[in-house]
C-alpha cells in the first residue's frame, strides 16, 4: 500500500482509532505539539542576563542536538510510505468522534489523570470464601454463617465464569495452586469432586517465598494502634526542636525569597519562609554571628535555644516566628570537623544502663556506598512499575531496580496496599524503595521503619514528583520549594539509616526559576549518596524536551557525589550520547522503559531490535504469568492483572516496529501517525484505541467482563516536541 502522510492543519493527526471514551467530556486527546522554540531564563546565581534572542538561540542549539541530521522534527515520527494510512475525507468532514472531542472554544483539553475511573464491583456472594480456595466445608472461616463469602463450593462452581485456559501456570511452576476452586484455571488442578490437586515433583513446602518485605501481621496491628517504637527518629526531633531547626537555604537565584508558601504556589499550612526573621535581633546569618550553631549527629543541628514555641514543630503546625536561615557551609565544615576529632555530640545527658548504641551505630563515613557508575537504573514507576513490570525489565538486562511511590503517613498507619508496594522478587538483586513526605518526624520514622523492617540496599525520597495531590502537600516536587523542611527531611533520614540515602528531584518548580544546582551541592553535604536529575521542572510535567545540560550543571556542583541524568531515552544512541557528552555517573530510565523494556537490551549490545509482533505477544504473555503469581488467579487477580495490564499498554502502543520506521530511532517527542503494521498483529498493537488494547488482554486473559470499561490513568500521553 503506497499512500502520502496526512497531518491536519493544527498539526494533529486524529483517527478513529484513537483513545475514546462514554461521553464527550470524558473522551481526551493528547494536545497538539507546541513547535515553537521556547526561551529558557537561566538562574544561575551572579550569572549576567541574557537577552530573549541569546535564550532562543540557545534552546535551538540544543533541541539540534536530539534532532535528525537531514532536518528540525515535526513532532510526528516518519513513517516509511507504505505503511502510512490517509484519513478517509468523509470521515473527516462528518463531525464524527475526533470533532466531538474537541473542547469547547477558549477552554483548554483536560490534561493530568482521570480520578474518577470506573472499577468493577464484585458482589461478596458471588465469591468462594477465601478460607476455602482449597478445602471443602465451612470448618476453616471462623465467620461460619455470617460470612458474606460463598462456603458451597459446588454451588460456586455453577455460577463461576467458565476457564481462562487449560493450564494454570501457578500450578506448572510451583506444583500447587493455593486458589483452588477459585483459580480460573482450575479444572487443570481439580478432581471431579473438586479437591485440590498438589503436584509432588514440583512442591516444596519448605521451598522460601521468592518474594521478600511482605509486611507481617504483629507489625502491621503495632502500627495501627501506635505501638512501634521510633527511638532514633524520636532523638533527632528532641534535638531538632532544642536546636530551631535551620535547613537548606531556599532561594534558587542566591537572593532570599520574600512572601509565604502561598505566593510560591504551597498551600497556607505548608507555609515554612526561607527569609531571615525580622524579629530575630542576631540579624541576617553571616559568618560573624553564626558562632552559637554547632553540629551533632549527622543529621542534626544545635543551636542556642529560642523562646518557647518558636523552634521546629511537630507535623501540622507552624512555628510563631519564621525559621531562622544560617549558614549551611559553617554547619556542614562544622560538622566534618567535629568528625574527624572524633566527637560526636549527642545533645542528651546519658542517664541509666550504659549501652553500646553510640558504638554500633554507622557514622555516614561508614556506611556502605553506593556504586551505581555504568548501570541501567529503572525509575521507580507509580502505578505501571509493579513487580511483575521490573521483573520484565530485569530480564532484559536492567541493573538496578526501584519500588513505586510509597506514602509516609500510610506506611506509617500499616495500610496494606502502601506496604505492597514494599515486596521484592529474588531477582531484583539492586534494590531500593521511594518513599513521598512533606514533615522530618513522619519521613525520619518512616526510614527507621524501613531501616528495621525492609531488606532493601537503599531509600529514595521522591521530590520530583509533579501530581497535585502530592504537591499540594507539601511533598514531591514541592520540597525544593520548601528548603528548610527539606533539609530537615533529608537530615533525620540519613541520621536513622544504616542504609544509602538517595535524592530524585527536577530542575525546580518553575520553568523559569530553576535551582536544582543550588539543592544538589548541599544534599551532598547532608550526607545523600546519590542525586537523580529529571531534566524538566514541575510546571513542565513531561512536556518539551529535557535539559541535559541543566543536568551537567548540576553534576558538576554536586561532584564528587554521583548524579543521575534522566529525561527522553528511548534509545541506545540516546543513552550513549548523554552519557559521553556529559559527566553524569549513569542514567535513570522511565518512560523508555515502559515503551519498549527491551530498551536495556539495546543499550547493552548496541543495536537496534526489530521485535516482531509474536515476540511483544510473547513478552504480554509472559508479563500476565507474572501478573496471575503475583496478584492472585482468581477472579480478583486476574482482574488486577489485566486493569496493570492495560495501563501498561496506553504506554506500549507508542513503540513504532523498527522496520516501518522511514529514520531510526524513534524520540520520544515524535507522536506516531495512522499507520499500518507487517501483520495485523503488529497494527493491532499500535492503535491508541482503548478497545484494541482490551482486545490484547483478552487473547492472554480471557474475555472480560458484561459491564468492563476501561479509562487510562493518564489522560493524555505527552508527545510534544
Amino acid at each position: 500500500m503506497s499512500c502520502t502522510l496526512l497531518l491536519e492543519a493544527s498539526g494533529c493527526h486524529t483517527s478513529s482509532r484513537e483513545q475514546h471514551s462514554s461521553s464527550p467530556e470524558e473522551r481526551t486527546e493528547a494536545p497538539a505539539p507546541d513547535l515553537t522554540p521556547q526561551p529558557i531564563e537561566e538562574t544561575f546565581g551572579s550569572q549576567p542576563s541574557r537577552s530573549a534572542a541569546d535564550n532562543t538561540d540557545d534552546r535551538q542549539r540544543r533541541i539540534a542536538k536530539l534532532e535528525p541530521q537531514n532536518g528540525p522534527s515535526s513532532g510526528v515520527a516518519a513513517i516509511k510510505n507504505q505503511y502510512v494510512l490517509k484519513r478517509p475525507l468523509q470521515e473527516r468532514q462528518a463531525g464524527s468522534d475526533d470533532d466531538e472531542s474537541q473542547p469547547p472554544p477558549g477552554k483548554r483539553k483536560k490534561r493530568g489523570q482521570n480520578k474518577q475511573r470506573p472499577r468493577a464491583i464484585i458482589p461478596y456472594s458471588q465469591l468462594l470464601c477465601p478460607k476455602l480456595h482449597s478445602a471443602h466445608g465451612g470448618e476453616g472461616c471462623r465467620y461460619g454463617d455470617k460470612c458474606r463469602y460463598l462456603h458451597d463450593v459446588a454451588k460456586y462452581m455453577s455460577v463461576k465464569p467458565p476457564d481462562i485456559g487449560d493450564r494454570c501456570y501457578v500450578y506448572d511452576t510451583f506444583g500447587k495452586c493455593s486458589y483452588g476452586a477459585a483459580c480460573r484455571f482450575a479444572l487443570s488442578h481439580l478432581t471431579a469432586d473438586f479437591a485440590n490437586v498438589v503436584n509432588d515433583a514440583l512442591y516444596d513446602p519448605d521451598r522460601p517465598s521468592p518474594l521478600t518485605n511482605a509486611v507481617p501481621k504483629g507489625l502491621q496491628e503495632n502500627l495501627r494502634k501506635k505501638r512501634f517504637a521510633f527511638p532514633r527518629s524520636d532523638a533527632f526531633m528532641r534535638k531538632l526542636k532544642a536546636g530551631g531547626g535551620g535547613g537548606l537555604k531556599a532561594v534558587s537565584d542566591g537572593s532570599s525569597v520574600t512572601g509565604g508558601a502561598e505566593e510560591h504556589g504551597l498551600p497556607k499550612e505548608a507555609n515554612n519562609r526561607a527569609v531571615t526573621d525580622p524579629s530575630d535581633e542576631r540579624g541576617p546569618p553571616t559568618a560573624e554571628n553564626c558562632e552559637g550553631f554547632v553540629c551533632g549527629e549527622p543529621g542534626s543541628v544545635q543551636r542556642e535555644p529560642r523562646e518557647e514555641g518558636e523552634g521546629c514543630c511537630e507535623m501540622g503546625t507552624t512555628s510563631k516566628k519564621g525559621d531562622a536561615e544560617i549558614s549551611s557551609d559553617a554547619q556542614f565544615s562544622s560538622h566534618v570537623a567535629m568528625e574527624k576529632a572524633g566527637v560526636m555530640e549527642t545533645g542528651v545527658a546519658p542517664s541509666g544502663v550504659v549501652t553500646d548504641e553510640d558504638v554500633i551505630r554507622l557514622r555516614v563515613a561508614e556506611k556502605k556506598k553506593l556504586d551505581f557508575r555504568g548501570k541501567l537504573y529503572l525509575a521507580p514507576l507509580t502505578t505501571v512499575g509493579n513487580l511483575p513490570f521490573r521483573r520484565i525489565c530485569k530480564g532484559f538486562g536492567a541493573d538496578i531496580t526501584c519500588g513505586e511511590m510509597a506514602l509516609c503517613s500510610s506506611l506509617l498507619q500499616g495500610k496494606q496496599s502502601e506496604w505492597a508496594l514494599m515486596k521484592r522478587h529474588e531477582c531484583e538483586d539492586l534494590f531500593g524503595v521511594q518513599v513521598c513526605g512533606s514533615f522530618a518526624d513522619s519521613m525520619s520514622r518512616c526510614a527507621e521503619l524501613l531501616n528495621s523492617q525492609v531488606k532493601v540496599d537503599f531509600v529514595d525520597i521522591n521530590a520530583g514528583c509533579p501530581i497535585d495531590m502530592v504537591f499540594k502537600k507539601g511533598a514531591g516536587c514541592a520540597l525544593m520549594g520548601r528548603q528548610n523542611k527539606f533539609h530537615e527531611v533529608v537530615c533525620g533520614m540519613v541520621s536513622v539509616l544504616d542504609c544509602p540515602l538517595t535524592v530524585k528531584i527536577r530542575t525546580g518548580v518553575y520553568q523559569k526559576n530553576w535551582n536544582a544546582h543550588l539543592l544538589a551541592p548541599k544534599l551532598r553535604d547532608c550526607g545523600v549518596s546519590m542525586v537523580t536529575i529529571h531534566g524538566r521542572s514541575r510546571e513542565q510535567r513531561y512536556t518539551k524536551l529535557a535539559d541535559w545540560e541543566y543536568i551537567e550543571t548540576c553534576t558538576q556542583a554536586a561532584n564528587p557525589m554521583p548524579v543521575f541524568g534522566n529525561g527522553d531515552i528511548l534509545s541506545f544512541e540516546d543513552y550513549y550520547s548523554h552519557l559521553e557528552s556529559s559527566t553524569v555517573s549513569g542514567i535513570m530510565i522511565a518512560r523508555g522503559a515502559l515503551v519498549k523494556p527491551w530498551l536495556f537490551t539495546e543499550i547493552k549490545e548496541r543495536r537496534h531490535w526489530d521485535i516482531s509482533s509474536s515476540e511483544r505477544l510473547e513478552l504480554l504473555r509472559t508479563y500476565t504469568n507474572y501478573g496471575l503469581e503475583h496478584w492472585g488467579s482468581d477472579f480478583q487477580g486476574v482482574e488486577n492483572t489485566r486493569k496493570f495490564l492495560l495501563e501498561w499498554l496506553s504506554f506500549l502502543h507508542r513503540y513504532i516496529p523498527v522496520g516501518v520506521l522511514e529514520r531510526v530511532p524513534q524520540r520520544m517527542n515524535e507522536r506516531p501517525p495512522l499507520y499500518c503494521g507487517r501483520d495485523d498483529l503488529e497494527t493491532l498493537m499500535g492503535s491508541s484505541n482503548c478497545k484494541d488494547w482490551i482486545k490484547i488482554s483478552e487473547m492472554l486473559l480471557g474475555p472480560v467482563p458484561a459491564d468492563f470499561t476501561f479509562l487510562p490513568k493518564h489522560k493524555a500521553n505527552s508527545y510534544e516536541g
